[in-house]
């Protein structure tokens, strides 16, 4: 019977592994959150990571979503605002629920507009807030009047700018464009310059052809050409939509989530579909700007995972000499070695992410959870560091280890899944 199980775990990740490969996720459009998600009615805010309740956030995220409730109008001031949230007015969910990610507190709201990627095979849709540049942002927790000021300007001017560009141009395959970037230094999580350096030159005669920019224009040129992580939540959004193909196979062990909310680490698992099995996140260790600590640091916090969920950011971190020192790590004999030990915990290689150092073999993709718990070897993520208090912004960059408890709570539950129906004692699910 052990042998039983085995196999049907065997089939079910090769299935998962063929999915991945085939995948082809395109952005489409950018549209109000509200037209796009279902799950949008009255006032609701969509966050990252686990479920959570108002008092139990982070002063990051809780900061992102008073300053939501400001930018949508629900509220006159903070207080009102903080008000509202602590006496359940403003329904909170996860992204992924909602077939959404977003970075760090990856707060939606209602009217913010979202990257709306596709992919037309397995019918899979996913959704990323738009990128708003470095410094007081809300995804840190910042919500005074120049945020909601630049988001107010994201929705009027970029938004439709770049909705009318991807319609001229009948959609922006990203996996093109994430693949180059790979070969360009890029690892597309804490480094994006080289993507969206390649994405401007894909977008950027269509914004000036198809003049809906009008006056605007100008200005949204500027913006996109001096936001170097303006991908990073584009390819979010792909590599949501490429687990999205691989949500609830039945028997398999793949990991197809990786979130954080500033409190709990989450993951997911294909053959136990939305269940989320949770431990404390981590603060991450690296490097911190000029006078900020780790005793400041808020624990690991947004959607950003998902890209190594699919085999890029830390998975391929030999791909980023440029992000080796950035995030801490001595040297790129180090980043080397990251990317070669994730291959241990991992089903195969990717179809489409190759890595120049490692003679263009595919980054390893594929999280075992089985192979996770046996070796106690956890997934490297890049991320940014928050500072613990709202508005403070990213104080730090580096990389932390996704927590083991939470792989062996998804594997106990994997096992009384599936032991029962194939015969099997839970000690083989491990092997």
């Amino acid at each position: 019977m052990a042998a039983t199980l085995a196999g049907r775990i065997t089939a079910a990740n090769e299935t998962a592994l063929r999915r991945l490969a085939a995948a082809a996720p395109v952005l489409t459009r950018i549209r109000d959150a509200r037209e796009a998600i279902p799950q949008f009615g009255g006032r609701v805010l969509l966050h990252a990571g686990p479920p959570i309740a108002p008092a139990s956030m982070c002063g990051p995220m809780r900061g992102a979503a008073v300053g939501a409730a400001l930018f949508e109008g629900w509220a006159a001031d903070p207080a009102a605002a903080e008000a509202l949230l602590d006496r359940g007015a403003i329904a909170l969910r996860c992204t992924h629920d909602a077939g959404a990610v977003g970075p760090m507190a990856g707060i939606i709201s209602p009217s913010m507009p979202v990257a709306e990627v596709r992919d037309a095979d397995p019918g899979i849709t996913a959704y990323a807030p738009l990128n708003e540049g470095i410094g007081a942002v809300l995804r840190f927790g910042a919500n005074d009047g120049t945020v909601i000021a630049r988001l107010r300007w994201m929705r009027e001017a970029l938004a439709p700018a770049l909705d009318a560009a991807v319609q001229r141009l009948g959609g922006v395959p990203l996996l093109p464009l994430m693949a180059r970037a790979l070969t360009m230094g890029d690892e597309l999580h804490q480094r994006n310059v080289a993507a969206t350096g390649l994405f401007f030159r894909a977008i950027a005669p269509a914004l000036v052809e198809g003049g809906a920019a009008g006056s605007a224009l100008p200005s949204v040129l500027r913006f996109l050409a001096d936001n170097d992580q303006f991908f990073l939540n584009l390819a979010m959004a792909g590599a949501k939509a490429m687990a999205g193909a691989i949500r609830e196979i039945p028997y398999s062990t793949v990991v197809t989530v990786m979130s954080r909310n500033g409190v709990e680490f989450g993951i997911r698992v294909s053959g136990l579909g939305d269940q989320w099995f949770t431990a404390p996140a981590p603060v991450p260790a690296g490097m911190y700007f000029p006078g900020f600590g780790a005793d400041e640091a808020n624990p690991d916090m947004g959607d950003s995972a998902i890209v190594e969920t699919v085999g890029v950011g830390g998975m391929a971190m030999a791909a980023a000499p440029a992000v080796v020192g950035f995030v801490g790590l001595p040297s790129l004999r180090e980043a080397l070695a990251v990317t070669r030990s994730m291959a241990e915990i991992t089903l195969g290689q990717s179809a489409q992410f190759k890595i120049p150092a490692l003679d263009f073999a595919g980054a390893p993709t594929g999280i075992d959870l089985r192979a996770v718990v046996r070796l106690g070897l956890t997934p490297v993520i890049n991320t940014g560091i928050a500072h613990r208090r709202a508005g403070k912004g990213q104080i730090g960059a580096g990389v932390v280890r996704a927590p083991l408890l939470a792989f062996q709570r998804a594997l106990a539950a994997f096992a009384g899944r599936y032991t029962a129906d194939a015969g099997a004692a839970p000690a083989t699910v491990a092997e």
